[in-house]
């Protein structure tokens, strides 16, 4: 019986795949076969060399995301080294933290352009292969934030409840060509964008009394979310967000 989860033959890019989030869900499609393609500011050194571990070909693609100018590029190196893509995981994303009246135009424009401008446009990038091989999958990372409304961070909740629209509508133009665009909503994760709420005892403590798992989420655990979303076994699956939270969204 074939695997539905079994990703062997498919090449997989990964953004912000240096650390956090971005490598769990890398060297887990790496472990279900994928090879891997990190891109992002800083080199994953660590990264490819779990995944070269695994049996994997892997391979580094420094670009800045802050911008859009190194979209094209990182798709067109992957193509020339592997001759084919067939998962994008947009998950490099910045956060800027201040009260709404005080919030800059500069942390404005960096998140957005970082965490849904180039990850629209790197979605557009790899879009038009995966079009023509009429076989792909897009997994944006989104956030609880997707959702809610937070506090102190205008231009990040913007951004993320932008991906998830973005989400769903590349999931209705794409979804009948082959497709699919789907998102993970990770819930608060031990991660560098979250170690300033996790200094904080008494933020720390009101986060941990809403989980009803009871911790925070290792980056680990949304590894498993992403090889469903880019298998087989997800094909029916377009324009969802699916939250891996320990159960936030229910309580």
């Amino acid at each position: 019986m074939t695997n539905p989860f079994d990703l062997s033959g498919r090449v997989a890019m990964v953004t912000g795949a240096n650390t956090g989030i971005g490598q769990s869900v890398a060297l887990a499609l790496a472990a279900a076969g994928a090879d891997i393609v990190a891109v992002g500011r800083t080199p994953a050194h660590e990264t490819v060399a779990g995944a070269q571990a695994l049996g994997r070909r892997a391979m580094i693609i420094s670009a800045d995301l802050s911008s859009t100018k190194p979209v094209r590029r990182v798709v067109e190196e992957t193509l020339q080294e592997f001759g084919h893509l067939d998962i994008l995981v947009n998950n490099a994303g910045i956060i800027r933290r201040a009260a709404a009246l005080e919030f800059t135009e500069e942390d404005w424009d960096s998140v957005i352009d970082t965490n849904l401008k180039t990850a629209f446009f790197l979605s557009q990038a790899a879009g038009r292969h995966m079009l023509k091989q009429a076989s792909g999958s897009i997994i944006n990372i989104a956030s609880m934030l997707t959702f809610q409304g937070g506090v102190r961070v205008a231009s990040y909740t913007a951004s993320k409840s932008g991906l998830g629209g973005l989400t769903k509508l590349l999931a209705n133009e794409w979804a009948g060509q082959g497709v699919n665009v789907n998102a993970i909503a990770p819930g608060y994760i031990t991660t560098n964008n979250t170690a300033a709420l996790r200094a904080d005892p008494v933020r720390n403590q009101a986060i941990l009394d809403r989980i009803p798992a009871g911790r925070w989420g290792a980056p680990a655990d949304i590894g498993g979310a992403a090889v469903f979303l880019a298998s087989d076994a997800a094909r029916y699956v377009h324009g969802h967000i699916l939250a891996v939270d320990g159960g936030w969204l229910a309580r």
